[in-house]
């Protein structure tokens, strides 16, 4: 009798097994409810959907680049690499200035630079605004470098509104 669906133990058959419907309560609602939670977590997304956002074109067209010689419009090292190491190589800078006092920069052509943000970088890129903080701005980084090496600028733009 164990076959047919009812109960049995040790001392014999019981009652019918109960059938019992395998129901969600409020099933609309429960539904209804998880698509307005997907809908709202997902929102954030939906609203940059499509958008691509162009990378910055930061300007070369200073002053401070415009009164160089061609010869001397050279970055200290190739603008592909610059642009991928040049926070790497600010940090080395700064580490080999403060341990060991001021050092020259020997860039992969042969040229000697100071290892100086303020008097090496700056004075061509002295548009910090406008050239670094554009990228800066775009990728999302805050540097460090502009506690100290800011004033360059500063001075600069004093200078250029007293003319």
């Amino acid at each position: 009798m164990a076959g047919n669906g009812n109960y049995k133990n040790e001392f014999g058959v019981f009652a019918e097994k109960p059938k019992v419907q395998k129901k969600i309560y409020d099933r609309n609602r429960v539904f209804a409810g998880l698509a307005i939670f997907l809908v709202l977590v997902t929102l954030p997304l939906w609203n940059n959907l499509g958008k691509v956002v162009p990378a910055p074109k930061p300007s070369l067209d200073t002053p401070a680049i415009q009164k160089l010689a061609v010869k001397d419009k050279k970055c200290v090292e190739p603008t592909p690499w610059m642009r991928a190491n040049h926070m790497q190589m600010l940090v080395d800078w700064r580490e080999e200035v403060v341990r060991n006092g001021p050092r020259d920069y020997t860039a992969s052509d042969g040229r000697k630079f100071a290892a100086s943000l303020s008097n090496t970088c700056m004075d061509c890129h002295s548009n910090k605004s406008q050239f670094c903080d554009s990228c800066h701005n775009y990728v999302a980084v805050t540097p460090t470098c502009w506690g100290c090496h800011l004033d360059k600028e500063k001075k600069q733009v004093a200078k250029a509104e007293a003319k």
